[in-house]
């Protein structure tokens, strides 16, 4: 990997104005961020707090907000439903944990969202404890969350230091969300793409 392929590989990705976005609760953060970040059709992810209700969440304050990541996805590759099917097989939705903070849960931004959420829930052979919310807001994880896999192989978080990224750049790279999924053990399909 250089920093020249990371440059051409995030200047091919979707542009923000058009992707959409998905935010779900699943646990830990670092997991699903390394999930949907394998994913061919999820252009960028991050992690932050969500579903509570303090002011300006951190790791240490967290207050009544779960761990959450969002995704920005190509919605002419992939639906918000495939990320809800996504989202629903990579946590036991029969369970719910004690700790708010790890709690599951599947955001919609608009009623659509919502009806797709609830009918993918509803048609699960058993009751379902994640919890279904509309999004009020996202905050931002601290960076040394951001890209958590990533971030622990120093040389190739060079290799995106070289190429000019800072902090923001990093998390916000389709090289690095898909290089983070593929660090942690999953399956990228155009990973070579980038190394």
């Amino acid at each position: 990997m250089d920093p020249e392929r990371i440059r051409a590989y995030d200047e091919t990705a979707p542009a923000p104005d058009e992707t959409e976005t998905a935010t779900v609760a699943l646990g830990c953060f670092w997991g699903p961020d390394a999930t949907f970040g394998a994913r061919e059709s999820v252009v960028r992810t991050r992690v932050g707090y969500a579903g509570g209700s303090t002011p300006d969440p951190t790791y240490h304050d967290i207050g009544d907000h779960s761990e959450a990541l969002q995704v920005d996805y190509d919605p002419d590759v992939v639906s918000f439903a495939d990320l809800v099917d996504l989202a629903i097989r990579n946590h036991d939705p029969r369970r719910q944990t004690g700790k708010r903070q790890y709690q599951n849960v599947l955001f919609y931004g608009s009623p659509g969202e919502r009806e797709t959420i609830e009918t993918a829930l509803g048609n699960l052979a058993m009751d379902a404890s994640t919890r279904v919310e509309q999004l009020d807001a996202f905050t931002l994880a601290e960076t040394y969350h951001q890209k958590y896999n990533l971030r622990n192989k120093r040389a190739l978080l060079a290799d995106f230091e070289d190429a000019g990224y800072d902090d923001a750049g990093i998390r916000d790279s389709p090289a690095a969300a898909t290089l983070n999924g593929r660090i942690a053990g999953h399956e990228v399909a155009d990973i070579a793409a980038v190394q």
